[in-house]
């Protein structure tokens, strides 16, 4: 299972299965009947202008709610969040705009912990195991970045 993840995720983008997946696990987390740790980010594209839809993950933090790249930051939605800054959408059975608020590294490592043990598709990404201490998540904070959800009032 982890060589079909890192095959579908070669060079850190989505080969052709992973596109098509991602489009229908989009549509499910989108429609509200999924978890609500599952949901469906959508950004717009810096180069298409168009509205880019993943789904994505969220990993729960003392209250707060994250979003990690499991692909680092050359992931093409982290490049289009920094581009929009922080300008986006989150879908769970309705469109609710956020603002994606990048965390610093040295405030990632829970988050990721949190995040891998949310999200086991991941695993294979991030060198860490799920049940490792923290002091192995600080060492690779660094290089996955981690947005804070902030809901934008209406």
């Amino acid at each position: 299972m982890k060589d079909l993840m890192r095959w579908m995720y070669r060079g850190n983008r989505p080969n052709w299965l992973a596109q098509a997946l991602n489009r229908a696990w989009a549509a499910v987390y989108s429609s509200g009947i999924a978890p609500n740790y599952l949901v469906t980010l959508e950004v717009t594209g810096r180069k298409s202008g168009r509205v880019i839809a993943l789904p994505v993950v969220v990993a729960l933090v003392d209250g707060q709610r994250y979003l990690v790249s499991m692909l680092g930051d050359e992931a093409q939605w982290v490049l289009n969040v920094r581009a929009t800054q922080g300008k986006a959408f989150i879908r769970s059975g309705r469109r609710i705009p956020v603002l994606l608020e990048e965390v610093p590294p040295e405030r990632r490592a829970p988050i990721l912990k949190a995040y891998l043990r949310r999200a086991p598709g991941a695993r294979p990404h991030i060198a860490v195991s799920k049940d490792a201490p923290l002091a192995q998540f600080e060492a690779v904070a660094a290089d996955y970045p981690a947005f804070r959800i902030v809901p934008i009032a209406a």
